[in-house]
């Protein structure tokens, strides 16, 4: 399904900003992380250490939501997206490639360094893409 977001939205999504993944751990209970994103329209798409927690989650409870909000001293807006998340063995750390310079200072030798070592090792990561069921928003 693709989503037609206001261009305030849109524009509000295609800033650098942090979302927050929320999954449920085995006793239900919701647990938040940071992480990068790219909305591509019709899903959010975010990439992660296939050994990470957050995974295990989702491997084991597949619907999560997913919160964007604006940074201290703008007006107050967020986002929220909740569905069902699809694990990829493949595209994560193409993803991670193309948004490294979105949220870090690439001219940082410490940051090329870290992105050659991922890209190094593409085996270890996946690509999380949650198709939302519904679009939550406040301002």
């Amino acid at each position: 399904m693709t989503w037609t977001l206001p261009e305030t939205e849109a524009a509000f999504l295609a800033q650098p900003r942090l979302g927050t993944l929320m999954t449920l751990n085995r006793r239900g209970r919701p647990i938040g992380v940071p992480v990068w994103y790219e909305w591509t329209g019709e899903a959010v798409r975010m990439f992660s250490a296939k050994d990470a927690p957050k995974v295990a989650r989702l491997r084991s409870e597949p619907y999560a939501s997913f919160l964007v909000t604006n940074a201290v001293g703008e007006p107050e807006q967020w986002l929220a997206f909740d569905g069902r998340v699809e694990l990829s063995d493949h595209g994560g750390i193409e993803l991670a490639a193309r948004l490294a310079p979105r949220y870090w200072d690439m001219a940082d030798p410490d940051r090329v360094a870290t992105l050659e070592l991922w890209r190094d090792h593409p085996e270890a990561f996946c690509l999380l893409t949650l198709h939302p069921e519904r679009i939550r928003r406040g301002r």
